[in-house]
């Protein structure tokens, strides 16, 4: 028997899924056939007026996105080539570039990285991307993550006098946890003259990559508000880490650009049982009442797919749903993400922009990776990886159609 239905939108998730686990289905545009046997007449008949206007599910999401760190300069023609054969070609087109001190910077050349990328470089990146329609946004990490296990990062290694914790210093041999709390250094928000040179990196990567939004990082910050700090040791944290938020969005907002940022700060890591990573536990938390409502959060969960987008999006805030290397999660972060949108207020649903596939490693582990993985996905031995979440969150054939 066939059962044939035309012009379908906001089909229901799950109800989705568990057609998938029937055989025999074929993609057509705008279009569902189903062939069916009779006993699951029941079932079909059931969950008809759900089908009524069926659109791609995953087609009608703002942000499609992906998190990778820049390429080096000897790496660009490989990566522009994965953004031309799997971005593109997977519907992709939003790219969170980390690039921190990764590029050329004229503004402040002591602060770039050896062999960082160029202007031309960047020309590139941006070519690939308007052709595929990728908004790209570029990363530097602001206020915490000025260093990595017992490395310090550019810009306390060229202006100590910004560091937060001066009195915590860097280990010739990194451990965590440590007595120290050192995770990873911070600079002051409230020293005088931190942000006439972060801005300025900020103001001059923007205008390279031409892009209306940029991404400031802000997860993990452990060091804030430290009590030997002069400035502002005494004061309340949330205040802290809300005004240097809106700070820089009021800075972005001079040349009409929005700040992005990572939501773990602004979760209640205790109440919640979140903990202390994708969480605070360090009274950050009451930011998420402080921050402008322009910012966009990318709220990340790596093990399990926490629901937390509805905190953010209950809060006036757009929220984007972040995996890493579990392909289960990010699979039920976009299921999540359609849901919450369908089955909304209209004063809600928009704020869930979307899913994003995070990777935190550089570009071209993640590339070694996925080249084996698409050559032969069955001899990949451990299926938490990052590109097998890319490849599993974001196929190539998106179905918009079934037939049994």
């Amino acid at each position: 028997m066939l059962i044939v239905i035309f012009g379908f939108q906001n089909l229901d998730i799950p109800v989705i899924f568990d057609l998938l686990k029937f055989k025999n289905f074929i993609n057509h545009p705008n279009l569902l056939i189903m062939r069916t046997l009779s006993e699951k007449m029941k079932l079909l008949l059931s969950s008809l007026f759900l089908f009524l206007s069926f659109t791609s599910f995953s087609q009608d999401l703002p942000v499609k996105g992906f998190a990778i760190a820049a390429p080096n300069s000897d790496g660009l023609d490989r990566f522009v080539k994965f953004m031309e054969e799997e971005l593109g070609p997977r519907g992709i087109n939003t790219l969170v570039l980390r690039v921190d001190f990764n590029y050329a910077f004229q503004s402040h050349p002591e602060l770039q990285d050896e062999n960082p990328l160029t202007k031309g470089d960047v020309d590139k990146i941006k070519m690939a991307a308007k052709k595929h329609g990728i908004k790209v946004v570029p990363q530097i990490n602001l206020l915490g993550h000025q260093s990595w296990a017992g490395t310090l990062g550019n810009l306390l290694k060229e202006y100590p006098e910004f560091d937060e914790t001066p009195h915590v210093k860097m280990p010739e041999n990194y451990e965590w946890p440590n007595e120290d709390g050192l995770y990873c250094k911070s600079y002051c928000p409230l020293h005088p003259e931190v942000h006439e040179v972060v801005f300025a990196l900020v103001d001059e990567l923007c205008e390279a990559f031409e892009t209306s939004d940029f991404h400031a990082g802000m997860d993990e910050v452990f060091f804030i508000g430290d009590d030997k700090c002069p400035r502002c040791g005494g004061l309340d944290k949330a205040e802290l880490f809300a005004g240097e938020v809106t700070k820089i969005q009021n800075h972005l907002d001079l040349q009409g650009r929005r700040l992005w940022i990572w939501g773990d700060r602004l979760i209640d890591g205790k109440r919640t049982g979140i903990g202390m990573w994708e969480g605070s536990m360090n009274n950050t938390h009451r930011a998420i009442d402080l921050i402008p409502k322009e910012v966009m959060i990318c709220d990340w969960h790596y093990n399990s797919p926490i629901q937390t987008p509805v905190i953010f999006a209950a809060k006036g805030l757009d929220v984007i749903s972040c995996s890493w290397n579990k392909p289960q999660v990010g699979v039920q972060q976009l299921e999540d993400m359609v849901t919450f949108r369908n089955h909304n207020t209209s004063e809600m649903k928009d704020r869930f922009q979307g899913v994003m596939v995070t990777v935190w490693s550089g570009a071209d582990v993640f590339l070694d990776g996925l080249e084996k993985y698409l050559a032969d996905p069955s001899a990949e031995k451990e299926v938490d990886q990052p590109w097998v979440t890319f490849v599993e969150v974001f196929e190539k054939e998106n179905f918009v159609g079934l037939i049994w």
